[in-house]
Parts: C-alpha cells; sequence; structure tokens
C-alpha cells in the first residue's frame, strides 16, 4: 500500500505542475480590470505623439532620449522581476524585435512633423496588414477572409489619411511624412510579430528591457551617420523626453503588455484604437492642428477597417 501511495502522490504532482509565478508588474496590473489598463495605455501612447513633436527633436533624437530615459527604470524593475519569478528569459526574440520597433521610433518621429502627430500615429495602423503577412510568409499562418477583404479598405483609407490626394494642411511635407510613417508601420510590424514570442508574464519587464536596449541601438546607428543625433537638446526638449520616455515608453507599454492577454483579441483591437483616435484628438486640441475633411474620412476609414480586422483575429 506504500508503494501504491507514492505512485499515486508522483501522478498527482506531474499531472498538476505549478505556474510559473507571475512578475512584480504583471502581478499589479492583475488586479485591476484590463480594458481600464488598455485604455490607459494607449493614451499614454497616444501622447507620445504630442511629445515629440512639441520637443522638435528629430526622429532619432526622440527616439535615443525616451530609450536612454526608460532604461534604468526598466532594469529595476526587471531586477525585481528576475528575482521573484526565477524564470529565465528569451534573449534573442527581444533584442531582434527591438530592432523593429527603433526603425518605428526612428521614422515615426520624422513622420511627426511633417504630416502632423494624429495622422502619423493613424497611418501606423498598416500594422494590421502587415503583421498577417509577415505570419504568412514566415510561420505558414495563412490569413483568414475578412483580412482579405479589409486589405484594400485599408489601404484607401491610408491613401486619404495620408494626404496622397486632396489639400492637406496638417503638415509641411505631408506625403514624405506618410511615407515615413508607413515604414514605421513596418517596423513595428515585426516588433509585434517577434514580441509575441519571447514575452509572458513572468518576464514581461526583462523583454521590454531588451527591446529597449535594442531600440536605442537603432537610434545610434541611423541618427549618427547623417548627423541627426543630438546628445545636448536644451532642458526645454529634455522635459519633454522624460515625459516620452516615462509615459511613453514605460508606463504605456507595460499597462497594454498587461492587458491584452486578459482580454479577447476582439475587445483588445478594439481598444487599440484608442491610440490612432487619442492622437488624432490630442494633435488637434493640444497642437492646433487642422487635419483636412479627406484625411479625417481616411482616419476613420482607416480605423474601421482595423475594427473589422481585429474582430476576425480571434486566435
Amino acid at each position: 500500500m506504500t508503494v501504491i501511495t507514492r505512485r499515486l502522490d508522483v501522478v498527482t504532482t506531474t499531472e498538476l505542475p505549478t505556474a510559473p509565478p507571475a512578475g512584480p508588474i504583471a502581478a499589479f496590473t492583475g488586479r485591476f480590470d484590463p480594458r481600464l489598463l488598455a485604455t490607459a495605455g494607449s493614451l499614454c501612447v497616444a501622447l507620445s505623439s504630442v511629445f515629440i513633436k512639441l520637443s522638435g527633436a528629430s526622429g532619432a533624437t526622440s527616439a535615443f532620449w525616451r530609450c536612454l530615459i526608460a532604461l534604468p527604470i526598466l532594469a529595476l524593475l526587471a531586477r525585481n522581476e528576475a528575482r521573484r519569478t526565477r524564470v529565465r528569459v528569451n534573449v534573442v526574440a527581444p533584442l531582434f524585435a527591438g530592432l523593429g520597433i527603433g526603425v518605428d521610433f526612428v521614422l515615426w518621429g520624422e513622420a511627426i512633423p511633417r504630416v502632423g502627430a494624429g495622422i502619423a500615429t493613424v497611418l501606423l495602423s498598416v500594422q494590421v496588414v502587415l503583421v498577417p503577412l509577415l505570419a504568412f510568409l514566415f510561420l505558414r499562418d495563412r490569413p483568414d477572409r475578412r483580412f482579405l477583404i479589409t486589405t484594400p479598405v485599408l489601404l484607401v483609407g491610408i491613401v486619404l489619411a495620408g494626404g496622397f490626394v486632396g489639400t492637406v494642411v496638417t503638415g509641411p511635407d505631408p506625403l514624405l511624412g506618410a511615407l515615413f510613417a508607413l515604414a514605421a508601420g513596418a517596423g513595428y510590424s515585426v516588433y509585434l510579430l517577434l514580441i509575441r514570442f519571447s514575452t509572458t508574464p513572468s518576464t514581461q519587464v526583462r523583454s521590454l528591457l531588451l527591446a529597449t536596449l535594442s531600440a536605442g541601438a537603432v537610434s545610434l546607428a541611423l541618427g549618427l551617420p547623417f548627423h541627426q543625433l543630438d546628445f545636448t537638446p536644451g532642458w526645454s526638449a529634455f522635459g519633454w523626453f522624460v515625459a516620452l520616455g516615462l509615459l511613453g515608453q514605460v508606463a504605456g507599454w507595460l499597462l497594454i503588455a498587461g492587458a491584452l492577454p486578459r482580454m479577447p483579441s476582439s475587445t483588445g483591437a478594439v481598444l487599440m484604437l484608442l491610440q490612432p483616435i487619442g492622437a488624432v484628438l490630442f494633435g488637434i486640441v493640444l497642437l492646433g492642428e487642422e487635419p483636412s475633411a479627406l484625411q479625417l474620412i481616411g482616419c476613420a476609414v482607416v480605423l474601421a477597417a482595423v475594427c473589422f480586422a481585429g474582430r476576425a483575429r480571434r486566435r
């Protein structure tokens, strides 16, 4: 009987393994409604475009300082996370993901003064098309029929929102700004595709730390050769960089990372629309931007297409 009891104990322990503990940030965000977290995180990210435009700095400069300011805070949080969870982090995927988000930061920063903070953020929604395409090319994850229907509609909205037709008054060079924003969306797509394989509640902060470190290196690589990196931006610009690093880089991304895994993907996709919507509204109210009627129609088309496509990606 003793042998049988021991065997039952072994079987029971094997069949019911304990889940890895969540990190301190994941445990903290787990106390709140994920919809509230996603809303707060999206609005923090939406404010990033306002901070970048008010700083008056180049894309490489804003990307460099936002990463540099965020790194010490993320390092402290990551150290606490590692001690608490004792789960090893996947190093390679977050570093490569950071290359994508670094390109996004630099080019997005170049797009904002040219096409406007709101429109530049709306155009980042091109990732809704690019992420499934990348998943199909590299992971053989075939897109569904709703995605195929949405893609041409989204492209029409991008053409209108980006100012490729009609009169545009949101920036001095809207066409080049729109191209920069679309290229930034491609970098953002790479980040989203890679970070999904490397982030868990036990390694959430360390993955963001590695991606931020890699993104900062990209800003150096793109800014130094073209003399677009300013190491002495002035106190006014530095103040906006502090707000950008704390809200846009640390708080925004950690809140979103803590919210999305706890919601249906359709709900998450809808709440993520608060980023471009918030950026457009902040641009109008705080920066005095005046998108044309065609651009506003294009924004509505893009957001509707993103919402429609997001509801199909429940997997």
